[in-house]
């Protein structure tokens, strides 16, 4: 009988039971039990989140003082340029290409409105703090900057009073020191973090502002320096990692490793970046086209090293 037909021929020997759904029933708990040892000894941490609610607890006068810079415009953000804004502050580009300033602001943010004055509008029972509202933007610009330059200035001399207010030195802040102590308030009790999450989409999980607002924190209480405890700056790692002091996602380390060197360190590192990698997987993908590089595995026949056994048989 030839070997293809040995499946044909009657099997003599003995049988014995076998449970199919118990063995897999067995493997499964096996590998579910792993899975969980593993993921309790290895997963990454359940860090707490970070919000705008915590800060304004743990930081009131930072808080205060972003809220303040929020107000005039003079924070990060609000002098970031595109997608966010029509300034330039941080607009890059490199040689001819300028995808910020082409793409426009597609993401509008209008941080004294967003932030500060939307908000306390919302509040609602306090007739007092709308008037106040209403008196700083029926006020002149020049009004509303020697406001927020004079109550910045106190803010430098400000502490935390009783139950987590500030104290701010007296001065001419006209209806600033109202609106500052009700946003305050309402961001501690954590009304402003739903605020600034609300959106026309059906589902709020654009958390753009109050990124934006705590990245803004004046003394980098909200997220500055929790990235640097948990070694999540660029100059730690680069683009991306995971919490604590463990890398992130493999495949990302050729993207991280350009930030450590120069000149993707400077302003347009992340544009710099980009058009690095782009150029890299440009080329790989058209390996196949490039002489030369298409013809390294005819000198090194690895190929022939790794299947050598059916070259063997097709030649022999």
């Amino acid at each position: 009988m030839k070997a293809d037909d040995e499946r044909y021929r009657e099997w003599k020997g003995g049988y014995r039971s076998y449970d199919l759904v118990k063995e897999a029933s067995i493997a499964l708990g096996i590998v579910l039990a792993i899975a969980v040892v593993l993921t309790i000894l290895f997963s990454s941490p359940d860090e707490k989140s970070s919000t705008v609610q915590s800060w304004a607890r743990s930081d009131p006068v930072d808080f205060v003082t972003t809220a303040t810079r929020e107000l005039d415009g003079s924070s990060a953000s609000g002098r970031y340029g595109p997608p966010y804004n029509h300034a330039s502050g941080s607009v890059q580009h490199a040689w001819f290409l300028h995808p910020q300033r082409w793409l426009g602001v597609s993401h509008p943010v209008n941080n004294p409105e967003d932030f500060v004055l939307a908000p306390l509008r919302a509040i609602t029972g306090q007739p007092g703090l709308q008037s106040a509202v209403g008196t700083y933007e029926s006020a002149s610009a020049n009004q509303q900057t020697a406001w927020t330059s004079a109550y910045e200035k106190g803010l430098m001399k400000a502490k935390v009073a009783a139950g987590n207010s500030i104290s701010v030195p007296a001065g001419k802040y006209g209806p600033l020191p109202a609106m500052m102590t009700s946003l305050l308030s309402f961001a501690q009790g954590g009304g402003l973090d739903g605020a600034l999450l609300a959106s026309r989409q059906f589902y709020q999980t654009d958390y753009t502002k109050p990124l934006l607002f705590m990245a803004d924190s004046a003394g980098g209480v909200a997220l500055a320096n929790r990235a640097m405890a948990e070694h999540l700056l660029g100059t730690q790692w680069g683009m991306m990692n995971e919490t604590g002091s463990y890398p992130g996602q493999v495949w990302l380390w050729l993207y991280t490793f350009w930030y450590q060197v120069k000149p993707f360190q400077g302003h347009n590192a992340d544009l710099l970046v980009l058009l690095v990698m782009g150029a890299l997987s440009l080329a790989l993908v058209l390996i196949p086209f490039i002489p030369g590089v298409r013809d390294i595995p005819q000198w090194i026949p690895v190929h022939r090293i790794i299947w050598r056994d059916h070259y063997r048989a097709s030649t022999g």
